[in-house]
């Protein structure tokens, strides 16, 4: 077909299927959220099913093209310990107030029983660093926190203390991930065509 002599291109139906019609900001909202409650169910948070299965063109009738950030507010308990609960707040990409973040710190061990609380803005958890769950990207090694246990028994086989151990920053994005804090233990298993199959273990510094 033409039209006023210019040929009419017509998409075919398995490409425009793929074409995202909505806005970039539900989008990458959409993919934050939910790779937050991949992590939040990997820490052993008690996570609905429907959150984590939650489809775009869901996420967008229920939060709109463009989300009102209270809305996106996560608070959940911890599994084991349900008196323990997490709370993640999305603070858009504009500054945060050091006067802000006092106030939203002030949450933690007060009324609210929160002992752990995620920013998720520019400065903070950056939203580009949800995007994608990493734990899931095939060229990450396997990655395994030891018990207080399994960490006592590796260090009494070799002889060795935490300080001898090869070092991973608390800042890495894994041990972010999981919410590890100094002194915790990682078995990292290596098991690719490029890096052979290994193991080393990290202590988090």
């Amino acid at each position: 077909m033409e039209n006023g002599g210019e040929p009419l291109t017509i998409m075919p139906s398995c490409l425009s299927s793929m074409i995202d019609s909505g806005s970039v900001e539900s989008h990458r909202y959409y993919l934050a959220r939910k790779t937050t409650f991949e992590m939040l169910k990997d820490r052993g948070y008690d996570v609905p099913e429907n959150e984590l299965n939650l489809t775009l063109p869901e996420f967008r009738s229920i939060y709109s093209e463009n989300p009102d950030l209270e809305r996106l507010r996560i608070s959940l308990p911890l599994l084991s310990n349900p008196s323990k609960r997490i709370s993640v707040i999305f603070c858009g990409t504009e500054k945060i107030k050091k006067g802000t973040i006092r106030n939203l710190l002030g949450l933690v061990g007060e009324g609210a029983n929160l002992t752990r609380l995620i920013l998720v803005s520019i400065e903070l958890f950056q939203i580009t660093d949800l995007l994608v769950n990493i734990t899931k990207h095939v060229l990450m090694p396997k990655h395994e926190i030891l018990t207080p246990e399994e960490k006592k028994k590796l260090l009494a086989k070799y002889n060795l203390d935490d300080k001898q151990l090869p070092r991973m920053l608390v800042t890495d994005a894994f041990a972010r991930y999981y919410g590890l804090e100094k002194g915790q233990v990682v078995k990292v298993t290596f098991d690719s065509d490029i890096t052979s199959s290994h193991v080393t273990y990290r202590c988090v510094m």
